[in-house]
């Protein structure tokens, strides 16, 4: 692709502000797969390139509450190939759908977002009380299955992942909240870097874009993480939805 330096200047403002709100609110591919499309990406593509330029984020939410993990060992040997094969699949099926298809798609995926993104106070408070005592209770078929067919969506497209995750394990894990949410960050990433991977060698990565694109959503990540106690996470939540919901307008026009 004709991509000029503005264009990849763009592609990295997009990035950094994605970064930004992931960290304080969540939603940061409601900025940048709209941008990659409006850059003259083919949507296909600009999503493969999205998760491939993200994916070092997920590593940054992972290693914040590694301590949580270390206990959980009997979950995360259970989750983890299930999460790998659902990312893989998932992936799989995005670059084996034609861009018309996608593209159709698409809309339907975003308003999805959005939703999550507007109402993910009101599911996370709907969540069960979680007891004090702690557990690594292995999980069931009910929450294997669950979190398969969340990771195959998650390499298929991936906006409000950590939202559905978390949502399915809260309901599913007998345990406090923060080790739910621990267990959360690790299936996101190990479905997240298994697509990475596997889009690394489908030949649909803007390279030039995602290279720029990635240390920048680091960059991001660190200074939303200081601004996350200044800033209305329930108003950025709003703004980003909105966009997304324009996007998906656009895309059905």
């Amino acid at each position: 692709m004709d991509l000029s330096a503005l264009d990849h200047a763009v592609a990295a403002a997009a990035a950094l502000g994605a970064g930004v709100v992931n960290a304080v609110a969540g939603g940061g591919t409601m900025l940048t797969f709209p941008t990659l499309i409006g850059l003259g990406v083919p949507a296909v593509n600009s999503n493969v390139t999205n998760t491939v330029a993200l994916c070092p984020g997920y590593f940054g939410g992972t290693f914040a509450q590694r301590n949580d993990l270390v206990d959980q060992r009997k979950r995360l040997r259970a989750f983890v190939p299930v999460a790998a094969l659902g990312g893989l699949i998932g992936s799989a099926l995005l670059v084996s759908t034609s861009e018309r298809v996608f593209r159709g798609v698409v809309p339907f995926l975003l308003l999805a977002a959005c939703a999550l993104l507007v109402f993910q106070d009101r599911i996370r408070a709907a969540l069960p009380v979680r007891r004090e005592e702690t557990s690594d209770t292995p999980p069931g078929p009910g929450a294997m299955a669950a979190m398969f067919a969340t990771c195959i969506y998650g390499g298929y497209f991936g906006a409000g992942l950590g939202i559905i995750t978390l949502a399915t394990l809260g309901v599913l894990l007998p345990d406090k909240l923060v080790r739910v949410n621990a267990v959360k960050q690790a299936v996101t990433f190990v479905a997240n870097i298994v697509a990475a991977l596997f889009f690394v060698f489908s030949g649909r990565v803007v390279w030039s874009l995602a290279l720029v694109m990635a240390p920048a959503a680091l960059v991001g990540g660190n200074v939303g993480g200081h601004l996350a106690k200044r800033m209305n996470a329930k108003v950025l939540r709003y703004v980003v939805a909105a966009l997304g919901f324009v996007v998906a307008v656009r895309f059905w026009l």
